[in-house]
């Protein structure tokens, strides 16, 4: 594998998003198993945090920010996310993937709930070297607002534009995105105002479906298109293959 690619993995396929910080463990064995079978060598892994991480946030407001006195929130939110990229790290190394967990709170800074800086320079050495970053979904500093939650579609956009990302695929718990019962098999700018996406049923700080769409439209503005599939298809967009999703492309 000579591309640079990103899979984003969806918290709710590594995690029981009804329960508290309860991990996937089968599931992550059987994701580290499929990566570890593609060879990777120019991949970053990205997930999101489920249950490990959504209900903190919410229970600490962290969309409305931090101020001084006021920030057991990021501890806490943080402390939960990273327990749940020590799993998924774990997972891939007993594939014998060269995998190491990065956290953005330590290497990104945000302006109003948005990813403005991130430190690449390591990412790209460790590409270079043939490792597998795997970065998550998590709270970081906020200029404006104290701190706040960046998302893991957030990373792959960022991410993706700054590291010159050839293929981004995005494996979730349903096969696409769906409009009724229907998996729509591309979406554009053009056509999304035609869907009926709706939000994420669990509890999510960062908008669910309808916030990865927009966050992937902007990357197709940036001339790099993303898949959406089923987990079950992660060996698929590995190899290049057809996976039954959807694809969201630039006009």
């Amino acid at each position: 594998m000579s591309e640079r690619l990103i899979l984003k993995l969806g918290g709710s396929i590594i995690t029981d998003k009804s329960a508290g910080c309860a991990v996937n463990r089968a599931r992550l064995a059987s994701i580290a198993g499929a990566i570890a079978d593609a060879t990777p060598g120019g991949m970053i892994v990205i997930h999101g945090a489920g249950s490990c991480g959504h209900p903190e946030a919410k229970r600490y407001h962290l969309d409305k920010g931090a101020s001084a006195g006021n920030t057991e929130g990021i501890f806490v939110t943080h402390r939960a996310v990273s327990s749940l990229n020590d799993a998924v790290v774990t997972a891939l190394r007993e594939e014998g993937v060269p995998a190491l967990g990065i956290h953005p709170l330590h290497t990104s800074v945000a302006d109003n709930g948005r990813l403005v800086g991130f430190e690449c320079r390591h990412l790209e050495k460790m590409l270079m070297l043939k490792m597998v970053p795997v970065i998550h979904g998590d709270v970081v500093m906020d200029l404006s607002r104290g701190a706040c939650i960046v998302s893991g579609d957030q990373l792959v956009r960022y991410l993706a534009v700054a590291l010159g990302i050839n293929r981004v695929g995005l494996a979730t718990d349903v096969p696409g995105v769906l409009d009724g019962d229907a998996v729509v098999p591309k979406i554009t700018r053009k056509t999304v105002s035609d869907l009926q996406i709706g939000n994420s049923n669990h509890t999510d700080v960062t908008g669910g479906m309808r916030g990865k769409i927009d966050e992937l439209l902007g990357l197709a503005d940036a001339g790099i298109g993303s898949d959406i599939f089923h987990v079950s298809r992660i060996p698929d967009f590995l190899k290049g293959s057809g996976h039954g999703g959807t694809i969201v492309r630039g006009d």
